[in-house]
């Protein structure tokens, strides 16, 4: 019997099944899941308890505090559901990350609250942070894997298995989320898909650079300045060279549509002693975001070479670059052609729209599982933009309707795959 004659079934669960997936929804946004300071656990608890709820056997895998620590937060537990449908088949991981970035100041709506308001154009909208990046698909892999169940109790011919892993690190480059998962071989599946946008599919994303310079030099009485070697005018160099160096990036353009050039930005920079000293440290830290195109070990060499030619322009000067995170781009592997036809064919029969299949200029952690070579594509209950659903920003909000149609979506793609 074709996987076909079992939609109706599978996309009549996942309707009557909606209520319950908003409050689950909303349980996962009640706790707060900041990074930083990344004090995750708490999350990893509720969410675990609340798939227990429905079910779901979940390994609870707790990263050890010394590699919690090195990746700058404070607690994190990775979850695990896996649900064998059949022998042989493919094993297909579905990832999204709870942990969120702070809510700062300015939002009408308690940012752990989960509040529904009725939009006149658009239908019920949940406020509250993490709801649309990356929570949401907490509840769009949730419901999709439940219906799949519910499609296999009626008969259908399924083979393979599915996994959830639910993770608490993107917002810190998921080393201790997917990255540790993968490496310690807690998971070896064939495909994954990972939280992202339900209007289109994401096939590769930009990788960042994070690093700090610390230029250093001599401090000396302001009275008589060229006693000592000022780090300030020594850093302004350096800052000048990369500003320009900016420029030419601009020129750079990545073939991948939705992505255009890789960016330079000096985000935070802090020095000296007193108004009245000559400042003898000056550090600044860099944003470098990398095309497609790109790999971070060059990319890191490139921008080392150019601060240490500045620097020694500048005699007394010295600087040293230190590197904070490297996250690779992501790139399509073979294989992705199997998720991203599924994808694309179900998402414009449920959206009743055009589905691109494009990049975006973000960086996220589904990277880890192409570095350990899994056909990767981001799709989820996400907006058609950040700006949209104010991700990362004040009321972020997420399309109800959208989170529904999703997850009829991510449940039909399954249901191909898995297919006998």
């Amino acid at each position: 019997m074709s996987i076909d004659t079992f939609h109706p079934a599978l996309l009549s669960f996942i309707e009557q099944a909606h209520p319950d997936q908003i409050e689950f929804l909303r349980e996962v946004v009640r706790v707060p899941s900041d990074n930083p300071p990344g004090d995750c656990a708490p999350l990893g608890r509720r969410a675990e308890a609340l798939l227990t709820a429905l079910g779901f056997a979940v390994e609870a895998l707790p990263v050890p505090e010394a590699q919690v620590r090195a990746n700058g937060m404070v607690s994190a537990t990775n979850l695990i559901v896996r649900k064998r449908f059949g022998e042989g088949g493919p094993v297909i991981a579905l990832n999204a990350h709870g942990d969120v970035v702070p809510p700062g100041q300015g939002w009408t709506h308690d940012p752990y609250g989960g509040d529904v308001v009725q939009d006149p154009q658009h239908g019920p909208v949940m406020y509250g942070r993490g709801v649309a990046v990356s929570k949401s698909d907490f509840a769009t892999y949730t419901w999709a894997l439940l219906a799949l169940l519910e499609a296999q109790r009626q008969g259908a011919p399924l083979r393979g298995t599915v996994e959830l892993h639910l993770t608490f690190d993107e917002e810190a480059g998921g080393e201790i989320g997917p990255g540790y998962l993968l490496a310690g071989g807690y998971s070896k599946p064939d495909y994954a898909i990972s939280a992202g946008f339900s209007y289109g599919i994401t096939s590769a994303h930009n990788g960042c650079l994070h690093v700090e310079v610390a230029v250093r030099g001599q401090q000396a009485h302001a009275a008589m300045p060229d006693t000592g070697v000022d780090a300030l005018e020594a850093a302004t160099h350096v800052l000048g060279r990369l500003y320009a160096f900016r420029e030419t990036l601009a020129q750079r353009r990545s073939a991948t549509p939705g992505i255009g050039s890789p960016t330079l930005t000096v985000g935070l920079i802090e020095g000296g002693i007193n108004t009245n000293v000559v400042p003898d440290l000056v550090t600044f830290r860099i944003d470098r975001r990398m095309i497609p195109e790109e790999a971070g070990s060059d990319v890191e060499g490139e921008l080392r070479a150019l601060v240490e030619d500045a620097v020694a322009q500048r005699p007394g000067a010295t600087a040293a670059v230190r590197r904070i995170m490297r996250a690779e781009p992501l790139v399509p592997l073979v294989g992705s052609e199997r998720l991203i036809e599924p994808l694309r064919r179900h998402a414009q029969a449920v959206m009743g729209a055009e589905i691109p299949v494009q990049g975006v200029p973000l960086y996220t952690d589904a990277r880890h599982y192409t570095q350990h070579g899994v056909p990767t594509v981001l799709y989820g209950a996400g907006p058609r933009t950040l700006m949209e659903a104010r991700g990362h920003n004040t009321d972020e909000n997420l399309r109800l309707n959208d989170l529904l149609k999703a997850t009829k979506v991510v449940a039909l793609t399954l249901a191909d795959l898995l297919s006998a």
